[in-house]
């Protein structure tokens, strides 16, 4: 089983449209092909960027459907601790600790729409970096 890190913009696209490549991704997990790494820190993003009224305004959800989702994701992740801050490796900080996720969780791939932004640091760790489709078609 492949053991990636998603980018917040991957979940939340993933709420945006079920028949995307996004929320098959998150089926996958579901269903136990695939195992996402998350460090608190990041887990906390994908909380704060859910629960932006333009996010639930986008996907039609409420807070409570927001937070149901939140414990059955939290269910499936597997936690990842920080031994070691690798900063600064990017450009935006606030992709720092998507990368130190993947890094610290020895992850076989970081899952992003954003290639461009990973792109000079994550291959010098050993980590792949992906789209969600190109990820599913492995699948």
């Amino acid at each position: 089983m492949k053991r990636v890190v998603l980018d917040t913009s991957v979940i939340a696209t993933a709420l945006r449209s079920q028949t995307g490549a996004s929320f098959a991704l998150l089926r996958a997990v579901e269903y136990g092909r695939l195992k996402i790494l998350a460090t608190p820190s990041l887990f906390l993003e994908y909380e704060d960027v859910l629960k932006r009224p333009e996010q639930r305004q986008v996907t039609g959800l409420s807070l409570q459907d927001v937070n149901e989702l939140l414990d059955e994701l939290a269910a499936l992740v597997e936690p990842v601790e920080v031994h070691l801050l690798w900063r600064p490796q990017l450009r935006d900080p606030d992709d720092e600790m998507v990368l130190e996720a993947a890094i610290n969780g020895r992850a076989d791939a970081l899952v992003t729409y954003n290639i461009r932004d990973f792109r000079g640091a994550a291959p010098r760790f050993g980590i792949r970096l992906i789209q969600p489709a190109e990820l599913l078609k492995e699948l």
